[in-house]
Formats: C-alpha cells, structure tokens, sequence
C-alpha cells in the first residue's frame, strides 16, 4: 500500500527567505482562494516568526492581518501554522511568561491550528513550557529539532532531545533543517529513530540554497516523515524552499501517494506573487537570493536569515567603503564583503558555543561576525561590539550553549564583570503584561478582541508605539520611494552609453559623492547615476556643549528597548559605561555606552530616527 506524504505551504518563509518584507494583509487575502483551489496542501504557514513585526513596519494592524489570512484555510479545512520562538515568543529577545502564555490564547482565537515552538539553543527548558501553553489554549503543539551540523550535533543528539520533548507531551515533531545543511542520511536515521520512539507525525522542513534538500526529502519520507514544507515559483529554490512541482514529481517516482496540483491555480498564486513583487515586495529582494549557493555549507546560515543579510550588507558595505573613501584606499565589492563575513561566521561560531544558526542566534552569530569584519577593515581588534542579547545567549541567559565557549570569550566576560548563568531561563524575565495593561489605560488604547493589542503592545513595544504614531507608515512608504527611485536611476545609469562610477570623496573632512565618467555624458545622466543631488552640508548638531556620542553603526536610534527602561532626557548625569540608547541594526539593539561621566547636554535624534555611522546621537559635557 502507498504510504501518504503531504504537503505544506510555507508562504510566511517563501516571503521572508527571499527578502525583508511578506505582502500586506489585502495581498495575503487576494492570493488565499487560488492557494486553496490548488487543491495539494494539509497545512499553510499563515505567520510567525518575523510576520507581525513586518505588519507593524508597514503601519498595518498585525492582529487584524491574521485573523484575515487565516479565515479562508480553516473555512476550507486546511490547518494553519506558525512559528513560535520559545522563549523570544515573536521576536528576537527573551518574553515574559505571562506575554507568552497570553500569545497561545491570542494567536488560536485568531485562527491558528499549530505552534511550531523552537528554541534557538535547543534548549527544552525554553520548549516544554509552549506545550502546556498550546494545549491549555486548544493548539495542536509541534515541537522543533534545530538542524544544524556540528562535532556535537549529532544522531544521537536529535533523538534523545525528541525523547524529551513527546515525553513533555509534545504532539508532533519538525525537523527544522534551517539551513538546508543537514545530511540526508544523517536526517534519515533522526527520523527513523523519532517513529521508534511515537508513531507522531513528522513534519520536515528545510531550505535550498546548499544544494542537499531534495535528497533529504526523499531520505526523510523513506524513513516515515509525514509532512514535507514546500515553497513554489517565483520564490522556490535559492535561500528559499524545494519547489512543489519537483518534490511531487519525485515523491511520485518513490511509489508515495502524494496529492495533484490543480495546475490552473498553480499559475494563478505564481502570477499574484510576481505581482506582489512587481508592486514593492520585489524592492527588498536581492537577486542572489534566488541562486543556490553551495557556499552556505560552511558558515551554516539559514534561508531565512540570508533573505535579510543581503539588503543588510548593503549598508554594511557601504559604511567600510565610507571609512576606505577618506583614507583613499581600495573599495571593498559586496561578493569580497560577503566571503569575509562566511570566514569569518565559521571563526565564530565555535568560539560562541555552536549555538544552532537559527533566529536569533544565526543573527547574533552573524552579526557579531559583521561587527568583527567591518572592525578589522577599520584597524580595531574583534569582539569591540557585542549587543546585549547576544551577551545573555554568551552568559546562558538565554538557554544552555550545546558546546563550549573559547576562552578569550571567557576572558573578556570576566574582565567586563559580567556573570554566568545556568538556571531556568525563564527566571530571567519576570512578567509584565499588568505593567502594559496600565499603560493602555494611561494612554487611552483599546486592549483589543481577546486581548489581542495588549499582547502586541507587550511583545513589540517599539515597533508598536511607531505604528500607533503613524510614524512607522511613514518611514516604510518613504523608503518604498527612495528604493523606487533608486531603482530608476540604476536603471537609467546602466542604459546609459558611457559608464560612470559614483564615489565618495573627502574635502576638509567634509563628504562629498562625486560622478567620473568618459566621454560626452549629459549632466542629467550624471545627476541620475549619482541617486542623488549634489551633496549638502550637514545640518548643525542641535544646541547643546560637550564630548559628541557617535553612532558606530547605521540603524535606527531608539532612547529604550522595552518598557522596563527610563529612557535618559537632557540634563541627566550619567557614568562611563551606563547605557545611555540604542542602536538597532540587523535585527539587534545595540547597546550605546556613555565613555565619560558627565551631564547630557543635547539628545540629536528622535526615537525611531534613522541615524549613520558616525551621526552624533547625544552630546555629554
């Protein structure tokens, strides 16, 4: 008898593999009839993971977005999932219990079927709470085995971490290969040896780019697996996913019974998701990220992080080539950016613990490997920067390291007085929903159907306030223009006869970008290529005496992280070393320090501001 493999839809990570953003609720609600009438999904991921801090970004209503999309597959029997990060709940740092219990609740009066939980350190203490979270709220709870490859991540590693986790009560097991460099064979034998323990279904997931993905397929369904993750055209293959088509077909020749795809529909969701590109999606995806990259093997990094890691590099890019303009040496390509930062996520990775490269950690992996590259081309020493989340995941706040950590990263936690710890995570992070629930009330903001905003306010407190404000709608449609323009002037430049070539010069320490061409060229032409008007002087700083506070990166300025902080004001006194803002880049807030004790004179952005390398955030005299 043919055994039954099934399919999923990862919409959620088709989008989100491939770039920075996934479509807006009116998009999502469009392409959902076509995705059911294709007629070959169980399952479809409706969100999760980065999915309503995206809503927020666009000034969109994340909880309307979700009730929404996943109205019409429960309609049409087929379940909903999404992807719960244990302890970091929906975002990149650790939630209280009471935020993430109340999330169960929220998240399945809205229509969602599955929690697929993982911790990023592996690390059940953060897992086994989901469970009881997902049951008392009426969810089916999958647990997730993070894929990784490693001296201690083996077999035998996997399969006594799934004991663990269906004897807690767990009801179903994904293998999340969210790299795509897990072994076939290897990933074989992992669920062979989960069906000896339960006949529970097995549900697998993985991502292309490294090349092993079909073969694991095939090697998993072989040894019982139940599930399959697919993605489908335009956004398959690459850091995204197998494709539909090709799994089926090659799920088929196996003698599996798998389910037939109503092609019509098939070509009516891939034609709404070139559309969705074409509108503004398509800005925030790089190219490169619809190629396999057999490069991936080494430094390990998921699909779904390298979607994002390419619009970074950008930026990155750009602030060592800054910082190479004024000392007149040679500019650095992104393929040379991007070969640095792989070397250097493999020196490290196991100098950290080896924690599993998924999110967050793979980010806190990647950008303590960025914060190293972009310090040694400017002449300084590794480990200058390292953010305050990525230090509790260094302390075991965060969950326990699978390996251990080098010895100069021992060194330099002791020097800076910072403590290990090796209890109940959890413990860490006391509850705090009665704190967001007076400040709705002082602020006059509706609590929302099931409590819904307050769980949003409580889980993305930042994010949240830009929405309300309308300021994040703002900044997101301003970008969408700028990435436009930019877009039509690269396009404009590259039809262009003769090339020209933007650069960055210094005058008197003053910037200025500047355009060498060959040959009769229009200056409109030069003005197009430049993406810009001729460069300006900087405004003045705001009034204010004393020692400048220099941003050491590009992101967003932020006073606080989270409720709990005070954020400091002009005339505060401060100490060297108290953190005194933020800057978030790369998904991670950054700790500013103050390097002098003092009184602050001048604070010279707003919260929320976009701010470059080098900007003066405050003054302190």
């Amino acid at each position: 008898m043919e055994r039954e493999v099934k399919f999923s839809l990862v919409f959620r990570d088709m989008w989100q593999s491939a770039g920075k953003y996934v479509p807006r609720v009116d998009q999502l609600v469009k392409v959902a009839p076509a995705i059911i009438e294709m007629g070959c999904f169980a399952r479809v991921e409706t969100n999760g993971g980065g999915f309503e801090q995206v809503n927020l970004l666009f000034g969109e209503n994340p909880n309307r977005a979700v009730r929404e999309w996943t109205k019409p597959f429960r309609e049409a029997g087929i379940q909903t999932h999404m992807l719960d990060r244990a302890l970091n709940g929906l975002r990149m740092s650790p939630v209280p219990a009471d935020v993430r219990k109340l999330f169960y609740k929220v998240k399945h009066a809205q229509g969602t079927d599955i929690t697929r939980t993982f911790c990023g350190l592996n690390d059940i203490r953060n897992i086994i709470p989901s469970i009881g979270y997902a049951h008392e709220a009426g969810m089916i709870s999958q647990c997730s085995l993070c894929i990784t490859f490693s001296p201690v991540h083996t077999v035998e590693y996997y399969v006594n971490m799934a004991k663990q986790l269906i004897e807690a009560g767990a009801d179903e097991i994904c293998i999340k290969d969210m790299a795509g460099i897990g072994r076939p064979v290897s990933l074989g034998k992992i669920v062979a040896g989960i069906k000896k323990i339960k006949n529970i279904p097995v549900q697998y997931h993985s991502h292309a780019g490294p090349g092993f993905n079909m073969a694991s397929i095939l090697e998993v369904c072989q040894a019982g697996c139940d599930y399959i993750d697919v993605g489908m055209e335009p956004l398959s293959w690459g850091t995204g996913h197998a494709d539909l088509i090709s799994v089926q077909a090659m799920l088929k020749d196996a003698g599996f019974k798998v389910p037939e795809i109503n092609m019509e529909a098939y070509m009516k969701v891939r034609s709404l998701v070139q559309e969705f590109m074409d509108d503004f999606l398509g800005l925030y995806i790089s190219p490169k990220n619809r190629l396999m990259n057999s490069l991936l093997i080494a430094p390990g990094l998921p699909g779904g992080m390298m979607g994002s890691l390419m619009a970074d590099l950008e930026t990155n890019l750009e602030s060592i080539n800054k910082y190479k303009a004024k000392r007149n040496l040679p500019f650095m390509t992104q393929d040379e950016l991007l070969i640095k930062l792989f070397n250097e996520v493999a020196y490290v990775w196991p100098r950290v613990g080896y924690p599993p490269l998924v999110t967050p950690f793979s980010q806190y992996v990647k950008n303590l490997a960025m914060m190293n590259v972009m310090a040694m081309e400017k002449g300084k020493e590794r480990w200058g920067m390292i953010a305050d989340d990525i230090w509790d995941m260094i302390l075991g706040k965060a969950g326990r390291l699978p390996g251990k950590l080098a010895p100069e990263i021992i060194e330099k936690a002791e020097r800076e007085g910072r403590k290990f710890f090796d209890g109940n995570p959890q413990d860490n992070y006391p509850d705090q929903l009665e704190k967001y629930r007076k400040m709705m009330l002082e602020k006059q903001w509706d609590k929302g159907q099931d409590d819904e905003e307050l769980f949003e306010y409580a889980m993305h407190p930042a994010q949240y306030e830009a929405y309300k404000s309308g300021k994040a709608k703002e900044d997101f449609l301003a970008d969408v223009k700028k990435r436009r323009e930019e877009k039509a002037n690269a396009t404009a430049s590259a039809e262009a006869e003769n090339k020209t070539k933007v650069l960055t010069v210094d005058v008197n320490g003053q910037p200025y970008r500047v355009t060498v061409a060959y040959g009769a060229v229009d200056p409109a032409t030069l003005t197009a290529a430049a993406g810009a008007a001729p460069a300006q002087a900087a405004a003045p700083a705001p009034v204010g005496e004393g020692k400048d506070v220099l941003s050491p990166l590009e992101g967003k300025f932020f006073l606080v992280k989270n409720a709990q902080e005070t954020p400091k004001k002009t005339g505060d006194k401060v100490n060297k070393g108290d953190v005194i803002c933020y800057v978030e880049a790369m998904k991670t807030y950054n700790a500013i320090r103050a390097e002098y004790s003092g009184t602050i004179t001048a604070i010279c952005a707003n919260p929320g501001d976009t701010v470059s390398e080098d900007d003066v955030l405050m003054k302190i005299v």
